[in-house]
């Protein structure tokens, strides 16, 4: 039974490894095996494990169902799943459906006996638990990283890929895929459900924020997803409609002393977790261990809430893997969470504050010791670099433990606490660290100069002896360590920064040693300090006396590397048992010697106090004396057990199976005699007490049972091997194994070789396992064996090898009458007498007698041995047989046929001549082909001189780069097979995405164009400024111009202004480009200070700077071509005005797409406003004005209606497009028709936007009266950038106010004074253009009857599709209805759809086209504002600001035009 014990870490990366059932127990994943907790709000308990898989843990999930839940399921890596029963830790039945590794498996929450689970292939299995049947799916051909069953409809299950994409099946109709789930870019973590159907509170707000309706949607609500993703946002789905309900974003937490960067991504693990009891509420794991509740009914940006929040230290100080939830029976929730900070912790989900804190262990546990000052602390060092400090006896916290990792970055493989300073820990680690901890202080350890070269196994403190000064205060003591390489090293604490001392310098030195010492392995200095132990790898051990040491005697009882070396405490009556020292080595003995007379008086030879403590069948690895009683000790060792002895009865008294694996560590609880604390492989540190166990003696491996019968029949060796060991059994006794002095792996089913010790951090992890411990102790000196002769008595046998002749050989195993025939035969054949009837040396039964007569005879031999050979299928010991016959080409021949060629065949082949060698390379090289040994292959076509088919063979199976290098070493530099090799290379190189190498490739080949090409394809900067220059290197001046221009459109489109021109300026033919990108970045900078854009410039010019208000952009672009790109009418060259446009010009003029960003737009209009200068330059006005005219179009066909009006205002601050310039006193004449339409069309705009100014001047529209809803305009009015709403006139919306009163009030809607308006300064006539009147008019109803077309289509074909279902069509008739009511002429609204027929809308419509052909051209290029809209405008401004004739003209215009829909509706105020 345990008390309480350390876990294993739970393992990471893993989507679902640990689960809670309704009784409280939590089942976690950690390396290989399931451990079970028993969790309450105060405390938790180790109650057991499930042992069985072979690899990694990959999922874990309890039956949540009442009857049933102690039933789990886990899956793994090796492939299978495994059912268990948790009450009874035993395994119920294991499958392995799947065929790679699985990642991701859950109990279904709604069906008692559904199990689902997914593989890193995609492949989905449902497992029926009472049946057994099964059925598998294969949704996607992704790798599944999680996925979760519903708790709302059985057959629902949603799953979670790698590459970001969620996917709900049914597994009910064959895994049938219902939706695919797409916003997340990276790795789907986590899925949880919400606990509840239809969670009305999250259908109120959409997922981009809006108000959504709750009767429209009231048809479609579905059950809530909720996914964690690597992206770093948490989505909400509806599962209904297959589209994401809310996005949550992971908040940057700031720690405490540190500041945020958020443009660090970290690394992330998002878990996410629906608790049963907060519907509305959702937990997900943040960045750095902190755990977040999100409230999801809240609005504002600050949705979350902080766990642990209340006080410091609460949270987990690393990423989170896994949450589970439980409800207790007084109503209140709990929450487990796992980290990789490799601490389990519980939280009440009602105060989000920790409970408690289970650490766990992440490596295997090499040393646990008690302190001798501070009573109860308990150190341990572990394999995954961090120092443990537990003290175990706190009452309110069983866990109360600190970890120590700075400056270790190693396992921790020794412990050692200064026996008087408190709190002093030194420390050993497998990369030969050696430093002391301040475990009560929070100073960084101190780190000794000195390093081993190899693993610490052992530290003591004890008494300084030379060359340290040998001090008398009480506290004065050295520190010393034992390593892998055999050395001992004494650290002065006075100055750990010098260098230690070899103490073998000094045994040399006192005891006039000059031979070399066998290296040592451990040591232990007697409790008064006066005399010291150390083993050695031979098995001996050497006793010492300080300070000196003096060698008193030497032990060699042992005959394996000693493990580990105890003497008897003090604190004892018994005087006598003081002198005793107990040792363990890799023979599985324990031997306690009794030295008292030898270190009184020292005789010839030690005494062994008794006889062998004889049980454990593995190597001894640690041993402690109990502190409360005399002469008990307790040893652990490599067959998995701890066994404590009474060493005066010679005693077995309990023996501890509770680990799983080898031991490694044991210590004697200080306070309670009863207790004992074990650690090992398995990842844990156990209590237990040794009255409560069951067992008394370690349980019998094979090679005890072995060795026991060997005795039982043969009694003699048994007696003669006891009176060789003088009274005291040895190693060969106890395990049958021959005296080695090797440290290597023992006995008894524990191989550590096949048990490598590794971090439990990913299931994925490519690193190789370190090497085991009995091999990292194993020291690399050559060994020097001590042990006697006649104590050899059962050596080991080894492995004989394969006869040559092996049915000879059996021959003469026969019965002694059959052998002494043998003689007689052989005399008789030798010496000419007649042999036997049938006697033929070498053939049939005396096939034997081949070896012992002639030639002929010995080849009839070698004949049937082949045979032999042939049928055991041994065909390299039948060519051999040939070989030693001389028929070497036979047994070559031999080789070929069965594909057995080996080196040695072919070293020895060309003494079989020329053409049998080369056959036989040939052969060879097939025969390489076949092992997919093509590099040797190629290698051994070379020697027979085939490069060509050498390097064929490489390119054929993609070694490219052998190959070149042959064709480089061999062939001349300019072989067109390199070229083709290059190319080849390239090719593939491309396609697998490696653009530098591929571009590499290309350079070699001589195809510099396509070098450049291949880097560009990456698209990104740095990129694209390579391959340019590359491409201007290479003479590839085309190119490099385009792919320069590439790089700065993508500089400038990020507004990298500077970038851009440095890119540009290196290229003078690129000049007109720099000018386009001045007058963008002039564009960009101008608007940004009206602050209609939000400028977001990365790096900007300093003639950038903002300017004068009045100083139109035109003058200003002319100022800065001239001054910063010597740009004027006068320049010639490349500089020459006319030069430059015709440049501008072939350039393909830029097209406005839908959803196009708005720095796109203004690159766009900025390159029409380069025309138009250059235009103005060359003094061709028809040109200036068209291209200004395309400017201003590219704002207002992209919606930027705030954006168009600064602009109009920026190239006309007079509001008078004639007047093109003050500056440069340029005014424009357009007399030609073409400009003379883009003139009035673009002096129609400036008065819209003027207009505007005027009506909202004239008085604020209050938000009763005139607000617009921009969202139903037919002219697509758009928010501008920076958030603004922009309002424009819809005439369904104007209020009836036919006498234009003005309303009161001096504000705007903003908030903001507005300048008084009495008249109009501009001549609105220009807006009621009547041609324009009835263009726009024509297209309005095109444009209704196109909408009629298409919804008698989609009638019709529904109509169809439902076999003409009457209520179908009705119901898609009112729908259709409703869709184009706001669009349909008044008299269609009178009379139903039906009475419209295809033919008479197609009459229509060509009507309407006969018409729009009819108007000029130029109204239908340039277009202006709506006519009708202008019209309502001007109506609604006060009678004195408007003329009476443009009020009749606007009223003219309605009657005539405004005859649909709300335009209609909107006039008929002013119109009745």
């Amino acid at each position: 039974m345990k008390e309480r014990s350390l876990p294993a870490s739970p393992n990471w990366y893993c989507s679902r490894c640990c689960d809670v059932n309704g009784s409280g127990i939590l089942g976690f994943g950690a390396k290989n095996t399931i451990y079970l907790i028993d969790v309450s709000a105060a405390s938790c308990r180790t109650v057991g494990e499930l042992v069985g898989h072979k690899d990694l843990v990959s999922g874990f999930s309890f039956c949540q169902h009442a009857g049933q839940s102690h039933v789990c399921v886990s899956s793994s890596t090796d492939g299978t799943l495994r059912f268990w029963d948790s009450e009874k830790k035993v395994l119920i039945r294991e499958h392995a459906y799947h065929q790679n590794a699985v990642t991701a498996v859950h109990w279904s929450p709604l069906d008692k006996n559904l199990v689902v689970s997914g593989d890193e292939k995609g492949v989905v299995v449902c497992q029926w638990y009472n049946t057994g049947d099964t059925a598998s799916f294969f949704p996607e051909p992704r790798t599944i990283f999680c996925l979760s069953c519903s708790p709302h409809t059985w057959s629902s299950v949603a799953v979670g890929y790698k590459d970001g994409m969620i996917v709900l099946i049914d597994v009910s109709k064959k895994g049938e895929v219902m939706h695919r789930l797409r916003g997340h870019d990276d790795e789907i973590h986590s899925l949880a459900w919400a606990p509840l159907a239809n969670e009305d509170v999250l259908h109120s707000r959409s997922e981009d924020g809006t108000e959504t309706s709750g009767v429209a949607e009231e048809e479609e609500k579905g059950f809530h997803l909720a996914s964690g993703s690597k992206d770093q946002t948490v989505r909400i789905w509806n599962t209904a409609k297959g589209k994401g309900v809310m996005t949550l974003k992971l908040p940057y937490l700031k720690k405490r002393g540190s500041a945020v960067d958020s443009g660090v991504k970290e690394r992330l693990w998002l878990n996410v977790l629906w608790p049963k009891g907060k519907p509305t509420q959702l937990v997900s794991s943040c960045f750095s261990g902190e755990l977040v509740m999100w409230d999801l009914t809240k609005m504002g940006k600050q949705k979350w809430t902080l766990f642990g929040s209340s006080s410091e230290g609460q949270n987990h100080s690393r990423i989170v893997f896994n949450t589970s939830s439980v409800q207790l029976q007084d109503g209140r929730e709990l929450l487990i969470s796992t980290s990789m900070d490799r601490e389990i912790k519980c939280w009440d989900l009602d105060s989000l504050d920790c409970c408690w804190t289970l650490p766990t262990l992440g490596g295997f546990v090499y040393a646990l010791t008690f302190s001798l000052v501070a009573s109860g602390c308990l150190a341990l060092g572990v394999g995954d670099n961090m120092i443990r400090v537990w003290n175990t006896l706190t009452i309110q916290n069983q866990y109360d433990t600190r970890s120590f990792w700075q400056s270790i970055k190693s396992k921790v493989t020794a412990l050692a606490w200064h026996p008087k300073k408190e709190g002093s820990l030194a420390f050993g680690t497998d990369d030969g660290k050696v430093g002391i901890y301040e475990v009560f202080s929070n100073k960084p350890p101190q780190i000794s100069s000195s390093y081993h070269r190899k693993t610490v196994y052992t530290l003591a403190w004890g008494p300084p002896v030379p060359p340290a000064p040998l001090a008398e205060g009480k506290l004065s003591c050295s520190l010393y360590s034992c390593a892998g390489e055999g050395v001992i090293l004494q650290h002065d604490l006075s100055k750990l920064s010098g260098e230690a001392s070899d103490v073998d310098r000094l045994i040399r030195d006192t005891n006039s040693i000059t031979h070399k010492l066998s290296p040592h392995t451990d040591l232990s200095w007697k409790p008064d300090g006066k005399v010291v132990a150390i083993g050695n790898e031979d098995g001996c051990i050497d006793v010492f006396q300080a300070p000196r040491l003096k060698l008193l005697c030497s032990i060699q009882q042992h005959h394996k590397i000693i493990n580990t070396l105890r003497w008897h405490h003090q604190h004892t009556a018994a005087s006598e048992l003081h002198f005793l020292l107990a040792s363990g080595s890799s023979n599985a003995t324990v031997y306690v010697h009794d030295l008292r007379s030898v270190i009184e008086n020292p005789p010839e030879s030690p005494t062994v106090l008794t006889e062998p403590l004889s049980g454990h069948t593995a190597k001894i690895t640690g041993m402690a004396w109990s502190p409360h009683h005399d002469a008990r000790l307790v040893t652990v060792s490599y067959d998995g057990t701890a066994q404590v002895w009474d060493v005066l009865q010679e005693a077995a008294l309990s023996n501890y199976r509770g680990h799983v694996g080898f031991l490694l560590c044991v210590d004697w609880s200080p306070v309670d005699p009863d207790v004992i604390w074990t650690g090992g492989k398995d990842f844990t540190v156990q209590e237990w007490r040794v009255s409560q166990q069951e067992f008394t003696k370690p349980p019998k491996g094979k090679k005890m049972v072995d060795l026991k019968e060997k005795m039982k029949a043969n009694p003699k060796l048994k007696k003669k091997n006891k009176k060789a060991s003088g009274g005291g059994a040895t190693a060969a006794e106890i395990n049958g194994e021959g005296v080695t002095g090797e440290r290597a792996a023992s006995a008894a089913g524990q191989q550590p070789s096949g048990d490598d010790e590794e971090e439990v951090s990913s299931t994925s992890s490519p690193a190789p396992p370190p090497v085991g411990l009995e091999t990292q102790r194993k020291p690399s000196t050559v060994l020097k064996s001590r042990e006697k002769p006649e104590l050899n008595l059962l050596p080991q046998k080894k492995k004989k090898p394969r006869s040559m002749l092996p049915i000879s050989t059996s021959m003469d195993h026969r019965p002694k009458e059959e052998l002494l025939q043998d003689c007689i035969t052989l005399a008789s054949i030798t010496n000419n007498h007649p042999p036997p009837a049938g006697c033929v040396p070498g053939r049939g039964e005396h096939i034997h007698l081949g070896l012992f007569s002639d030639r002929q005879a010995l080849y009839r031999m070698f004949e049937a041995e082949e045979e032999g050979h042939v049928e055991a299928g041994h065909y390299d010991s039948v060519t051999y047989l040939r070989l030693w016959t001389g028929d070497l080409e036979g047994a070559l021949q031999a080789a070929m046929e069965k594909g057995e060629i080996s080196d040695h065949l072919l070293s020895i082949a060309p003494m079989a001549g020329f053409a049998v060698w080369k056959k036989t390379v040939e052969a060879y090289i097939r025969q390489l082909c076949l092992q997919e040994q093509y590099l040797k292959a190629a290698s051994h076509l070379l020697s027979i001189n085939k490069l060509y088919e050498a390097i064929e063979l490489l390119r054929s199976h993609k070694l490219y780069r052998e190959a070149i290098a042959l064709v480089k070493a061999r062939l001349p530099a300019d072989e067109p097979e390199l070229k083709e090799l290059y190319t080849s290379w390239a090719a593939v190189l491309e396609k697998d995405g490696h653009f530098s190498a591929a571009a590499k490739c290309y350079l070699a080949a001589g195809s510099s164009f396509d070098a450049a090409k291949v880097i560009s394809r990456k698209n990104d900067v740095s990129s694209l400024r390579t391959a340019t220059s590359l491409a201007w290197i290479c003479g590839e001046s085309g190119l490099a111009e385009s792919l320069s221009l590439r790089c700065a459109k993508d500089l400038a489109a990020a507004e990298d202004w500077l970038g851009a021109q440095e890119v540009l300026s290196s290229q003078e033919s690129l000049l007109v480009h720099s000018l386009h990108f001045c007058v963008a970045e002039l564009l960009a900078a101008t608007l940004a200070e009206a602050q209609v854009v939000t400028r977001a410039g990365v790096s900007s010019h300093r003639w950038a700077s903002p300017g004068e208000r009045q100083t139109s952009i035109q003058d200003r672009v002319r100022d800065v071509w001239e001054e910063e790109f010597g740009v004027t009418e006068n320049s010639d060259g490349h500089r020459s005005v006319g030069v430059l446009l015709q440049e501008l010009k072939s350039v393909e003029s830029p097209q406005l797409t839908a959803n196009l960003p708005l720095r796109q737009v203004l690159l766009y209009s900025a390159f029409h406003l380069t025309r138009a200068v250059l235009s103005w330059m060359l003094q061709d006005d028809a040109e200036l004005i068209k291209e200004l005219w395309q400017a201003v179009a590219q704002l207002r066909n992209a919606g930027q209606f705030s954006i168009c009006a600064e602009f109009c205002r920026l190239l006309f601050p007079d509001g008078d497009i004639s007047i093109c310039s003050r500056k440069y006193h340029k005014t424009l004449h357009h007399a030609e028709g073409g400009a003379k339409a883009a003139a009035d069309s673009l002096q129609a705009f400036v008065h819209y936007h003027r207009l505007y100014e005027s009506w909202w001047s004239s008085g604020a529209p209050s938000s009763s009266e005139e607000t617009i809803n921009s969202a139903e305009n037919q002219d697509s009015t758009e928010n501008n950038s920076s958030g603004n709403q922009e309002i424009r006139i819809r005439p369904s919306d104007l209020p009836d106010n036919r006498n234009g009163d003005k309303v009161h009030g001096d504000l705007s809607d903003s908030g903001l004074p507005v300048q008084r308006f009495d008249k109009m300064d501009f001549d609105g006539s220009l807006l009621l253009s009547e041609a324009q009147a009835a263009f726009q008019a024509t297209q309005r109803s095109m444009t209704q009857i196109q909408e009629r077309l298409a919804a008698m289509v989609l009638q019709h074909s529904r109509a169809q599709g439902s076999q003409a279902d009457v209520p179908t069509q009705t119901s898609t008739s009112k729908t259709t209805a409703e869709t184009s009511d706001s669009q349909r002429p008044a008299a269609a609204e009178e009379r139903p759809d039906e009475q419209e027929t295809l033919l008479s809308l197609s009459t229509k419509m060509s009507a309407y086209q006969k018409q729009l052909a009819e108007l000029p051209d130029t109204v239908k290029m340039f277009p202006h504002p709506d006519v009708l809209e202008c019209c309502l405008v001007l109506l609604h401004l006060r009678s004195s600001c408007v003329s009476g004739s443009l009020q009749q003209k606007a009223k003219d215009l309605l009657r005539k035009y405004a005859t649909s829909g709300s335009v209609l509706k909107a006039s008929q105020r002013f119109l009745s």
